[in-house]
Order: structure tokens, then sequence, then C-alpha cells
């Protein structure tokens, strides 16, 4: 199945979500000036042999050039686009994000640890991806993908798997062990099992019904003390802290 870029010129699904992932990954960017930029750059129409051919060094001068990122992004930043843009960690059945995303507070960004499309089917320390969303009482929104590929080749996974949940403040895993939850708890980020596993937004709805009346976790995140999850969302356990 092919996919218009704003040029017009058609792309296939690949190459669309790797440039997708790309794109979501660099902080501030615009898909579409992000998609004109790379047309200019490698010619029409942009392949997948013409996206593994980029270097962080091409990215860099491209996206300073057209002014699309702040030139002081971090270069591991950009390493993890042109990861993207090669198609490394993209599994076939990864999600697209979600367009138009509301930046308005009273959101929650959740992680949620993912093997297959959509699903709640991940343990902490083995899951191929974490599915990043946002949560409001008017919606729930897919605004990422992070592979854990390259986090698997750190000294230390967890801690690693841990740096990845930045941003967010609850994870949703099938399972997580003790020392694992303590860095991801001393990242702050709140785990919260949900062993039963299931379709990511049917079991976020249930995280959703309860922000009208806001459990916990929200007063942790104001520098209260936090309460357990558990009796907030049904069939979730959140990870006590050691």
């Amino acid at each position: 199945m092919n996919a218009p870029v704003p040029n017009g010129s058609p792309v296939s699904r690949e190459t669309a979500l790797r440039i997708a992932m790309a794109a979501r990954t660099l902080p501030g960017v615009n898909v579409a000036a992000f998609v004109h930029a790379l047309g200019e750059r490698l010619g029409l129409p942009v392949t997948d042999e013409k996206l593994a051919r980029m270097t962080v060094a091409d990215l860099k001068a491209m996206l300073q050039g057209d002014e699309i990122v702040d030139p002081g992004v971090e270069g591991s930043v950009l390493k993890s686009a042109v990861r993207y843009l090669w198609g490394e960690g993209l599994a076939d059945d990864a999600p697209l994000p979600d367009s138009d995303v509301p930046q308005g507070a009273g959101a929650l960004t959740v992680a949620v640890a993912s093997n297959s499309g959509e699903q709640l089917d991940g343990h902490f320390g083995s899951c191929n991806r974490f599915l990043i969303y946002r949560v409001a009482e008017d919606g729930i929104w897919l605004t990422g993908v992070r592979s854990t590929l390259e986090a698997d080749g750190a000294e230390d996974r967890n801690a690693a798997r841990a740096e990845l949940l930045a941003g967010c403040q609850l994870v949703y895993v099938q399972s997580v062990g003790g020392p694992a939850a303590a860095k991801v708890v001393r990242a702050g980020v709140h785990p919260v099992k949900f062993p039963a596993g299931g379709a990511a937004r049917e079991v976020l709805a249930q995280l959703q019904r309860v922000l009208g009346s806001p459990p916990p976790w929200l007063a942790r995140a104001l520098g209260r003390e936090a309460q357990s999850l558990a009796r907030f969302v049904p069939g979730a356990e959140a990870e006590a802290e050691a």
C-alpha cells in the first residue's frame, strides 16, 4: 500500500513508517517539513534504499540547514532517528503514530510494553518496543514507538530500558522484576503490571475513566506521597516501591 507525501510523490508503507518514526524522535519536528527536507536532500522518490544511506552527519546538516530542529539537539537523538530511517527496530506490524495529538494540560504520557501491533503483550525486560500514548479524558493518542534494540546492547539493559521511558508518568507491562522495577521508579516512572495484557487502547481506557477524579499517582507527580494504583485500574497491579 502506498502513502502520499506532501509533494505528491508516493512512498511505500515501510518508507512512510521509517520517516514518521524518525520525525517523532526529533523534538518539535513537523512531519510534513521533515518529508519535504528528505525529498530535497535525497531526490524523489524517497525510497528505503536512499534512507539506508543517510548518516547522522547527513541528518544533522539537513535539519539544521532547513532550520527544522534546534542546533543543540543531542547526538543520541539524531542517532535514534537515523536508525529509524534505516529501518532498524521497526517490526512489520509497528503502528503509525496518530496525527494532530493535542498538547494541552490534563493529559498523561504512558508507555506500554509491546511486541506486536497496538498490544500490551510484553514484559519490561524482553519487549521489542514501548508504545507511547497520551491519555486524556477526551481521548487516547499514540505518539511514538521506542525500540528497545539499542538498549539491549547496553551494559545495564534494565537501566537503559528505563531511560527509554523518559517523559512518561506510567509504564504498563505484563510483568517486571523487582530490581528492574526499582530502576524504573528511580527514572521517575510508575510501573503498572497488567498480567492479562490485551489491546493497549482498551487497557488505557480503564485508566482514562479515572482521570476526572485523579488517583494518588497524580499526587505523587505533584510531589506528594503516592499510593497504589491497583484499586483505580481494574486488573492492574501497581509495582510497589522497595
